[in-house]
């Protein structure tokens, strides 16, 4: 299950991601994003609530990288999750905060 809470702050999106972003619920975060990556200057992903990222929810984060070019962060990231960005080689690609 995971629960996406979207705030926008003048043109500065905010994804707060509260639960497993995996094969079953990375569908949802990329529909949740559609529309709206499109008019940010910024996307910030909270992490702060996240217990788990799969390889399907790593890829979401990459799409959205790609489609930002550079202008998103990653904030507020637990220790399960750095390590995974960290074996993965995404703590490489992404900006971590």
């Amino acid at each position: 299950m995971l629960n996406i809470t979207k705030t926008w702050e003048n043109k500065t999106l905010t994804a707060a991601l509260d639960g497993r972003l995996d094969t079953v619920t990375s569908p949802e975060l990329e529909a949740a994003l559609q529309s709206d990556v499109g008019e940010a200057e910024e996307l910030i992903f909270d992490m702060e609530k996240l217990e788990y990222i799969s390889s399907a929810g790593l890829r979401v984060l990459l799409s959205a990288q790609k489609r930002m070019n550079g202008r998103m962060k990653v904030v507020h990231v637990g220790e399960m999750i750095s390590e995974i960005f960290d074996v993965t080689g995404f703590s490489d690609i992404l900006t971590i905060e």
